[in-house]
Parts: C-alpha cells; sequence; structure tokens
C-alpha cells in the first residue's frame, strides 16, 4: 500500500501558542529600544528618553550613543549624571568656506554651472574640521548637523564666512534685516587704486536709474601688483561688489567676507567651523 503523504504544516495563527514563542524569541534576540531602555532607567517618558538619547548623555558599554531606535539586550546603560534636556537648543554654526562650494546649495543638490557640478558647502560640516579653537563651550553632537539652514549668500568663488543654522530665530533675523545688516568683504583687486576710483565707489551709483546699495570703501593694503580693499554695505546680494569694481575698471583677484552683522571670522581657518558662541549675536 501507499503510505499518506504528511499533511502540510499549518500555517500559524495569531493565537497559535508556537507563534508567540517564536515571536517572544526573535524579540528577545534583537534586544530592546535603547529609548526603552533609558525610559525605565530613569524613569521619564519615551520622548523625553529619545531627548536624553540625541543629546549626547547616555552611553551603551561605556560609548556614547545619539540613536534612539538602537536595540540592547545585555548592554550595561547608563545615563550622565549630569544629564539635562536644557541643552536641546537648535544651534548655529559658522564656516570659513573655501572658494568653489555654493553657500546655500543642499547636501545632495548638484547645480550645473559651465559644465562642472558645485558642491554645497554644507558637506565640509565634519567633526574633524571643527576649529581646536572653538571657545563656545558646546558638546558636538551628531544632531548638530542636521535640518541646517544657510540664509546668507555668498559668490560660489569667493571664499569667507558662511552661516548654517537651526534657530529660526537666527534664520528670521538674518533674512529680515539682510537690508540694514552690515557685511564686510574684503577684495584683492589687480595693480594700483587710484584716489578718484575710491571715490566714485563711495560716492553711490546708480543702475538702470535706481541706486545701488551705498558702500564705504577704502584700502586694506597695497602694493605695486595688487591692491586689499574693504567694503563695508549693507543689502548686499551675490554679483554686486562684482558689478561696482567693474564699473570703475577694477579687476577682482579674490573675495573674502570677514564680517556678517556683528559676528566676524576672528581666525578661523578655511575650511573649518565653530559653534556662534551664546553671548555672539547677528
Amino acid at each position: 500500500m501507499t503510505a499518506n503523504p504528511k499533511p502540510a504544516p499549518r500555517a500559524l495563527r495569531p493565537n497559535d501558542r508556537t507563534g508567540e514563542r517564536i515571536v517572544a524569541q526573535t524579540k528577545a534576540s534583537e534586544g530592546e529600544r535603547l529609548s526603552k531602555r533609558v525610559a525605565e532607567l530613569v524613569p521619564c517618558s519615551r520622548r523625553e528618553a529619545e531627548q536624553y538619547i540625541e543629546g549626547g548623555w547616555v552611553m551603551v558599554d561605556g560609548q556614547v550613543l545619539e540613536e534612539p531606535m538602537f536595540r540592547v539586550s545585555s548592554q550595561a546603560v547608563a545615563m550622565d549624571p549630569h544629564a539635562s534636556l536644557l541643552e536641546l537648543a537648535a544651534v548655529t554654526l559658522l564656516l570659513h568656506k573655501p572658494p568653489g562650494y555654493d553657500a546655500t546649495a543642499m547636501l545632495g543638490e548638484a547645480k550645473p554651472r559651465a559644465h562642472l557640478s558645485v558642491k554645497p558647502a554644507q558637506q565640509l560640516l565634519k567633526p574633524d574640521a571643527r576649529a581646536a579653537e572653538d571657545a563656545s563651550g558646546t558638546r558636538m553632537l551628531k544632531r548638530h548637523f542636521a535640518k541646517l539652514t544657510a540664509t546668507v549668500a555668498l559668490e560660489t568663488a569667493a571664499s569667507g564666512l558662511v552661516v548654517f543654522t537651526q534657530d529660526w530665530r537666527v534664520a528670521r533675523k538674518l533674512t529680515e534685516d539682510a537690508g540694514v545688516m552690515e557685511q564686510e568683504v574684503i577684495v584683492e583687486v589687480a595693480g594700483t587704486v587710484p584716489p578718484q576710483t575710491l571715490q566714485r565707489l563711495n560716492q553711490g551709483m546708480l543702475s538702470d536709474g535706481l541706486p545701488l546699495p551705498a558702500v564705504k570703501v577704502s584700502i586694506n593694503s597695497a602694493s605695486d601688483a595688487s591692491a586689499k580693499l574693504r567694503f563695508a554695505l549693507k543689502g548686499v546680494h551675490p554679483g554686486l561688489i562684482a558689478y561696482l569694481c567693474e564699473r570703475v575698471d577694477l579687476q577682482i583677484m579674490s573675495m573674502k567676507r570677514m564680517r556678517v552683522g556683528r559676528v566676524s571670522l576672528s581666525g578661523l581657518a578655511m575650511g573649518q567651523w565653530r559653534y556662534l558662541a551664546a553671548h555672539e549675536r547677528f
């Protein structure tokens, strides 16, 4: 006789004890979310636990972890005794942008110009590029490099101060006060600059019958080959300084923005960044 074939295994149902046991074993092997463990450890709400973790206050086996979704099982989880949720304030980063980087381009965004892909300046904001002289006292966290906005444009070919912020108050001030907030730019031009050229720059110019923003221009340093001019101006927009120099037959060799409002580059090396200190105001 032919043996009866074995019945096919039946599918597990939600109330099947075997299925429940498998699910429980799977969860145990994966562990639990770090945020849940911290919420039990403190104790606090799950959202507060996530904030503690994102604030860099939680260690797993002696290493700081900033990912609330990280799963733990038998690892040792500890909370810094100085933990506080008050330090989760939005931050502002100041970068000394090198030439060739787009100040306001978003990460992952490539703007084709003259068959070249312009690099976002934001990609320079990396932990190892933080200036050693940063005296802000801010603890560096991964969350500080997310959701940043650059609100003060700067020519791609120029270098100098670029501001990235998470703080809506800083972003609003830099945007709404752009017309009255003074910027300082050092412009190196070829050759010498006669006094009458300086006079023309300082007396104001028209474009299509409309007045251009007023500027204050002085000689910062000079040699036979070139001169560095200090431009102090409000309501500046990309291309304005180049247009003014073209009108008086000056050839620009380089541009560096030194100051936005009351915040200056203050010795920040090219390619490095620092935090805006608590006492600094634009």
